[in-house]
């Protein structure tokens, strides 16, 4: 078995990415831990993707009714085809909305995003197959970022946050005492942390290599150096650890086992993933019941319940082209 140390020297030795970091944590009764890192343990890597599980998370610890209707806290919802839609089925990939739309089109331009026309974008994009309101279950999964976006909105407005950034490090990474290990850039900054942030894409019009800021476009347009609910969240591998361990601590309380548990039609839950039955990016090793997510930048959490298991790589993939 490789250590942690061995996971990340691998992932960049033999190319897969320019930094990497891993790290496992096991959960134990009594206040009894272990955990190993390894790797660039003191980089801030641009989570991506790993920000959707936080979102979630952070709705249901600040006690967000699931069922809340989307119009209800996004005004830019209303009169689209996603105002009746509850939180529940945006973070669980059934709300019918298209996997994503270039919000930030405008600054290829060299024109500023209208954030709000951008949003009123994002409701608006209902899939054709998914005509009406959204049967009780919600429409058939496909995985959107839009979907998060909007409830990364929602979630700032129900609790009077500036974006989905301030909101998730409120509510989850501060009480976790993670807020000098992760945060959106905004935050990272006024608290002046000084750790490394780990280098993503080249990206021509966004001035060359993206360093400090997040990778995707969308988050980027909309929230700048803070947060979307899809994107957004820095950190480092132990934090990503920690917050994993604080979900398998809760899992069985009442507020998180909606997130968790299996949906039908696919593996998609609500905040998480669950592992699939081949080729899973869990590996090999974790159990069944396992839950987690990637993130496009080359990052990951997997969380096995029955082990008491949490995993993490972080790396950045993407860089310095995706």
């Amino acid at each position: 078995m490789m250590t942690a140390q061995e996971v990340a020297h691998r992932v960049v030795t033999q190319g897969a990415a320019p930094l990497a970091a891993a790290g496992w944590a096991r959960g134990g009764t009594g206040g009894r831990r272990a955990r190993e890192a390894g790797g660039a343990t003191e980089v801030l890597f641009d989570l991506a993707s790993v920000t959707k599980p936080m979102t979630a998370v952070a709705i249901a610890w600040a006690g967000i009714d699931r069922g809340t209707p989307l119009g209800a806290l996004v005004e830019e919802a209303r009169g689209t085809p996603s105002e009746a839609v509850p939180l529940e089925l945006l973070l669980a990939h059934r709300a019918g909305l298209d996997a994503h739309r270039t919000l930030y089109a405008p600054l290829l331009e060299g024109r500023p995003v209208d954030v709000s026309a951008a949003l009123k974008e994002a409701a608006s994009a209902r899939r054709p197959d998914c005509a009406g309101g959204p049967p009780p279950g919600g429409f058939a999964p496909l995985y959107s970022d839009l979907g998060y976006l909007l409830a990364g909105v929602a979630l700032a407005r129900a609790v009077g946050a500036r974006d989905a950034g301030e909101a998730i490090s409120r509510l989850v990474l501060e009480p976790l005492g993670l807020a000098d290990t992760a945060g959106t850039v905004r935050e990272l900054e006024a608290r002046g942390v000084r750790l490394p942030f780990a280098p993503t894409e080249t990206v021509e019009w966004r001035g060359g290599p993206v360093v400090g800021a997040v990778h995707d476009e969308n988050a980027w347009a909309v929230s700048g150096k803070g947060g979307s609910g899809h994107a957004g969240i820095f950190g480092t591998v132990d934090a990503v650890l920690t917050f994993g361990l604080s979900v398998l601590d809760r899992i069985h309380e009442a507020e998180l086992q909606w997130l968790i548990h299996e949906r039908p039609g696919g593996s998609l839950r609500a905040g998480f993933d669950g592992k699939s039955p081949e080729g899973s990016s869990a590996g090999t090793l974790m159990g069944p019941r396992s839950f987690g997510h990637l993130g496009f930048t080359g990052t990951s959490l997997w969380v096995d319940p029955d082990a008491r298991i949490v995993v993490s790589l972080l790396s950045n993939r993407v860089s310095p082209t995706r």
